[in-house]
């Protein structure tokens, strides 16, 4: 999720909210199983889940499948080790 600032290592604040807007980073669950990180979008019956890496394509799948668990709202950086410890 470059785009949206997240990066490997990243701690989420992530805020409970099943009906986010669209444009919101979420964390969802597609068919229950498998937790995913993406932008959502609404496309009538269908969720189209946009991954914000270029390297990755969007998940569309039928609104049913996808439980949207909350919306990111706070991205927390650890620090680098710039001391060399």
């Amino acid at each position: 999720m470059t785009e949206a600032r997240i990066e490997d290592g990243d701690l989420l604040v992530v805020e409970e909210d099943e009906d986010p807007p669209d444009g919101a980073v979420v964390v969802a669950l597609l068919k229950g199983e498998e937790a995913t990180v993406k932008r959502l979008r609404r496309e009538g019956e269908t969720v189209r889940l946009r991954s914000q890496n270029g390297g990755y394509e969007d998940i569309v799948v039928p609104a049913e499948d996808v439980k949207v668990q909350g919306r990111v709202v706070y991205v927390v950086h650890p620090p680098s080790n710039s001391l060399g410890h």
